[in-house]
């Protein structure tokens, strides 16, 4: 044996540096070579213990867990099981222990360890699933083998008699740790251990096939799971630590040291990899289900059986073997859809999107043996499809939730890329941004379910699915997703037996899948140029009423942070506008002057009297449109915690000035308010005070607003500060900077650094005015930020549109030139560029 000890350079401490540094070994050699070289060092630990304390035999050290699999990563836990069979005292026991254990924790190793006899062992586990789990994967690393032998025989056949009880435990188990940790395959940061299908559910996978119950689809089960491995191999080598989560800022690192060529590469294969394991789980803890389910109703039937009351059938309870029919060639049984006896996939290419239109519609899951005989044996459909097999995926689209598992299902064995070929690009493929809380190919069927239940509201259903299912097909290529997107649906689209009108709309609806959103949300709805734009996208009404569900359904698919009432008002408002434009009405021409409404008349007149601002808090419901306002002026009581609604309209009439919307901007920021909508304009004063006096006018700033913590301030507190900032006498600037360094005190402890800021200029958005928008990380402040940035560069800023997704902000500026002219091309990339400059430059209120 090899000298282990850790007092020297051949010791344990050099030995396992040794290993961790060799570069030519690892993944499952360099786990099972760390494993050995610990039993070598514990094994030592013992024996020497062993005579120190006086103990003959009737002692043994027992690996469990990871350990006992023999997979140790670089900074695993030790678990750890000194087992004795009773007949030492305490005393020599607790100093073989302490032999053991103190040269561990002196290596810095973290150790999991407890001292027992069989007994004591097999009792704890009775008690502790955990410990139960652990003993499953008992192996003998020293002393009395006999010993180990005869608990790891017990054990198992503990585990085997109390499996009717004990898996349902596992599974509630498995349940709520998926429910507390997510689902790794669709997380940007995953646990690789604790999330659903990592490696805790591939561990239970092995308990569940150790009760004789059920076993799991073994089929690239072990494949998976040793990436899981090497993975966590690797992050603990690029951190030194014991981490299971993979952070953003470790995935470049850990992706170089596994040989992948990026971080998505690195969570493209981690994803397909959670997937195989969840997948696996799913069918598993299903048929454990059904074993214990045929079991409790077979007990009564034999009972009665036995006491000859039995008739015709074998007594009560549903038939194992009854079938009920779902559709040509397709049968439920025992709660899963399969194939019916008389099925011939080999001639029937339309049989497995029938088979999975059936089980959606039944909300049934496909079964495993269903779907590996119609992956091995069915034929290729022709190109262009049937008319049945474009029908039944339309009807698999249209199920709902239920679809989600049986496309999960067909994925898992191929056939959906071998249906949609394209599919194989965007399958597993990670979305950076944080709004998105799924991969590509899962966000796309989201999408088709949230669309299933918008199939009303549209005259050609079928399309509107279809749409929903390809809209996103461009992202696993280079460039403009749409663009790409366009030409990848007309091809599938013609492939899956669609007409040539029918191509070119679904073609469009793709192409300007973020068409109205970005527009209603980005762009001056009052601009009859940005209306007329969206009109000659669109085409006709049947395709704007199909993307308008579109963009519904993908963003209630992205995340809750891409959807609200606010936001689908605004995009129900610029839908009311081009369904007038496509039906042949004029567009409103915004030379026209704006009306101005008794309210904000009554703000301007006070406005211009007192010479200072003057505004008014409205709340706004969910279900009411923009402008519709609900009870009184909103000024609440200051403290109070009530739910806020959520949209607040603020609006604040000034005596024009420079620098009003800078000024008000940071104000609200003070006040830890958060802009989702703003629009500036001059106000017509009524005729009578229409004098020399009045010369300069009066603003009117609208802005849509929500409280950043749940309560509105006081309208009088945000006047008083208001008035405080145009005079002067409240340094925005300073006030602002004082908080962003306060928040650079606590950084968050994963933080993300965030891309710098992007101002561009929108050719041909707005005839009369030139359209600036700014890309930036969201921050407390930024829009007064922006606002002093354009005043500085002398344009007159004449709306604003604020879109907040996530941590992202996306605003637009419509701006002039002193004259209240567009500006030319040059000079507004010259303004960008300024803007862009100070932004990434200076920090907030610099």
């Amino acid at each position: 044996m090899t000298d282990t000890t850790d007092s020297g350079p051949g010791g344990y401490a050099a030995a396992r540096l040794r290993l961790l540094q060799e570069g030519s070994r690892s993944g499952p050699p360099r786990r099972s070579a760390l494993a050995d070289l610990t039993d070598q060092w514990l094994a030592a630990l013992l024996t020497g213990g062993v005579e120190s304390a006086g103990i003959g035999r009737g002692a043994a050290l027992v690996a469990v867990g990871g350990y006992g699999r023999g997979e140790l990563s670089p900074r695993s836990d030790l678990d750890v099981l000194l087992l004795h069979d009773g007949t030492a005292d305490r005393s020599a026991l607790a100093a073989l222990a302490d032999h053991i254990w103190y040269p561990v924790w002196d290596m810095g190793l973290a150790l999991d360890h407890s001292v027992r006899t069989p007994d004591e062992a097999r009792g704890t586990a009775a008690e502790d699933l955990k410990v139960q789990l652990g003993l499953l994967d008992a192996r003998h690393i020293a002393g009395d083998a006999a010993l180990t032998a005869d608990l790891r025989t017990a054990v198992l056949a503990d585990w085997r008699a109390q499996a009717p009880r004990r898996l349902p435990e596992l599974h509630a188990l498995c349940q709520e740790r998926g429910e507390r940790h997510g689902e790794l395959q669709f997380l940007l940061e995953p646990d690789l251990k604790e999330a659903r299908g990592g490696l805790r559910d591939a561990t239970a996978l092995r308990a569940i096939a150790a009760s004789w119950l059920a076993d799991a689809p073994r089929e690239g089960l072990d494949e998976a799971r040793g990436r899981l491995l090497d993975a966590r191999d690797a992050l603990h080598l690029s951190t030194g630590r014991a981490t299971e989560r993979l952070a953003l800022q470790e995935q470049d690192q850990v992706a170089g040291a596994l040989g992948l060529l990026d971080a998505d590469a690195l969570l493209r294969q981690i994803y397909e990899s959670a997937r195989i394991i969840s997948y696996a789980s799913d069918v598993t803890w299903r048929e454990v289900e059904r074993v214990l389910r045929a079991r409790s109703a077979t007990r009564p039937r034999l009972r009665a059986l036995l006491g000859g009351r039995a008739g015709r059938g074998g007594g009560s309870g549903p038939d194992a073997g009854e079938r009920s029919p779902l559709a040509e060639g397709v049968v439920e049984q025992d709660g899963e859809v399969v194939l019916a006896r008389t099925a011939r996939p080999d001639r029937d290419p339309v049989l497995p999107l029938r088979a999975a239109a059936a089980a959606a519609q039944a909300g049934l899951p496909l079964s495993l043996h269903a779907v590996r005989r119609l992956s091995a044996a069915a034929r290729p459909l022709p190109v262009p499809w049937p008319p049945e097999a474009r029908e039944q995926l339309i009807t698999l689209l249209g199920a709902g939730e239920s679809t989600v598992g049986v496309w999960e299902a067909l994925e898992a064995e191929g056939l959906i890329t071998r249906l949609l070929p394209d599919w194989e690009r965007v399958r597993c493929r990670p979305q950076r941004n944080p709004v998105h809380r799924w991969t590509v190919d899962r966000h796309l069927v989201e999408t088709a379910v949230r669309a299933s239940a918008l199939s009303r509201r549209v005259g050609r259903p079928d399309l509107l699915l279809v749409a929903a299912l390809l809209h996103d097909i461009g992202k696993g290529w280079p460039g403009d997703h749409s663009v790409a997107g366009e030409t990848i649906a007309r091809d599938v689209a013609a492939r899956i037996g669609f007409d040539r009108a029918d191509v070119a709309v679904l073609a469009t609806l793709v192409r300007h899948h973020l068409l109205l959103v970005e527009t209603a949300t980005r762009r001056d709805l009052d601009d009859p140029a940005t209306v007329r734009s969206v009109a000659e996208a669109v085409g006709g009404a049947t395709t704007l009423e199909l993307l308008h569900a579109l963009t519904e359904a993908d963003a209630l698919a992205t995340g809750p942070a891409a959807w609200s009432a606010w936001r689908g008002s605004l995009v129900a408002d610029l839908v009311k506008r081009v369904s007038a434009v496509l039906a042949g009405e004029p567009a409103d021409d915004w030379s026209t002057p704006q009306r101005t409404t008794a309210e904000q008349e009554r703000l301007a007149v006070e406005a211009w009297r007192t010479g200072g601002p003057v505004l008014a808090l409205h709340a706004r419901s969910e279900a009411l449109a923009p402008g519709d306002a609900r009870g009184p002026e909103w000024a609440p009581e200051e403290g109070t915690t009530g739910p806020e609604p959520i949209g607040v309209e603020l609006l604040i009439a000034v005596p024009d000035q420079p620098g009003v919307l800078p000024i008000a901007a940071g104000v609200l920021a003070l006040h830890r308010l958060t802009v989702r909508a703003a629009d500036l304009r001059a106000v017509d004063l009524p005729k009578e005070l229409d004098t020399a006096g009045a010369a300069d006018g009066v603003l009117l700033l609208s802005w849509r607003v929500a409280a950043e913590y749940g309560s509105l301030p006081q309208a009088a507190r945000l006047r008083n500060d208001l008035l405080r900032a145009l005079d002067g006498s409240l340094d925005i600037v300073a006030r602002l900077a004082e908080r962003e360094a306060a928040y650079r005190k606590y950084p968050r402890r994963h933080g993300v650094h965030a891309p710098p800021p992007r101002v561009t200029v929108a050719p041909g958005s707005s005839q009369l005015a030139t359209v600036i928008e700014v890309r930036a990380q969201d921050a407390p402040g930024l829009l007064h930020r922006i606002g002093r940035a354009l005043e500085a560069t002398g344009v007159a800023v004449r709306s604003a549109h604020v879109s907040t997704l996530g941590a992202n902000a996306v605003d637009a500026f419509y701006v002039t030139d002193a004259s209240g002219a567009p500006l030319k091309p040059l000079h507004a990339t010259e303004i960008a560029q300024q803007v862009e400059q100070t932004l990434t430059g200076s920090p907030p209120g610099q």
